[in-house]
């Protein structure tokens, strides 16, 4: 039976196309090898702030498809290659399944679930990490355009990701979390301010013009009482 689409969302979904056909970060991704145009978002965040360097800890959030950790790959590799020696550690979460990267361990889960952190814990333990240097979440809920809804599901991520954050962050490290500008944003950015010594938004140019998603940077945890 054949499914009949709207002429509307065709033309919507046409326009997306060629848009995304032509976009000079895909064509880079493709170039470069990244699984998504995603990767250059946080290569102009690290190259602003220099937060990655071969020999950290990295934890990275909302992994999946995966082109944040290729970027974090090749930022610990004293190559810079995608595969090969790699001077680090990166632990990957996602709700989705990945596609396995060298040198990467990666956790299939729910980061709301406190298993699924346990899991994650040991993870860095048995790897002998005893506090990790940056922790970057792309993570973002499926949004169900009820703003206040979707505030709070932000909210909770980056409620996560703080929290995880103070829980095992060296004193100096960072922090990178997804954000988008509405309900959540100001609440979230004093969340920021209370925690981290430093705390900058960034819009890369890589994040479409459209699009309201900006990121938020916290360096040097503040003195946290637990």
């Amino acid at each position: 039976m054949g499914i009949k689409v709207k002429t509307q969302s065709k033309k919507v979904n046409k326009a997306w196309l060629n848009q995304h056909v032509n976009d000079p970060y895909v064509k880079m991704a493709q170039k470069d090898g990244f699984r998504a145009r995603a990767a250059y978002k946080l290569k102009e965040i690290d190259e602003s702030l220099g937060l990655i360097r071969p020999g950290q800890a990295v934890v990275d959030l909302g992994s999946t498809p995966g082109a944040w950790s290729q970027y974090l790959r090749q930022r610990l590799s004293p190559q810079g290659a995608a595969v090969g020696a790699l001077d680090g550690t990166i632990v990957a979460l996602d709700l989705l399944p990945m596609d396995p990267i060298e040198g990467v361990h990666f956790i299939q889960g729910d980061f709301r679930e406190d298993t699924v952190l346990a899991a994650l814990e040991q993870t860095l333990t048995d790897k002998g990490v005893a506090a990790v240097d940056v922790v970057v979440s792309d993570m973002a809920p499926n949004l169900s355009g009820i703003d206040s809804v979707d505030a709070a599901r932000i909210g909770l991520l980056v409620e996560l990701a703080v929290d995880f954050s103070v829980a095992h962050l060296k004193p100096e490290g960072a922090l990178v979390v997804k954000l988008f500008h509405g309900g959540a944003y100001d609440d979230m950015v004093a969340l920021f301010r209370r925690t981290f010594r430093v705390v900058k938004p960034i819009k890369p140019k890589a994040s479409r013009d459209k699009s309201s998603e900006t990121f938020l940077v916290g360096m040097g945890l503040k003195n946290q009482s637990h």
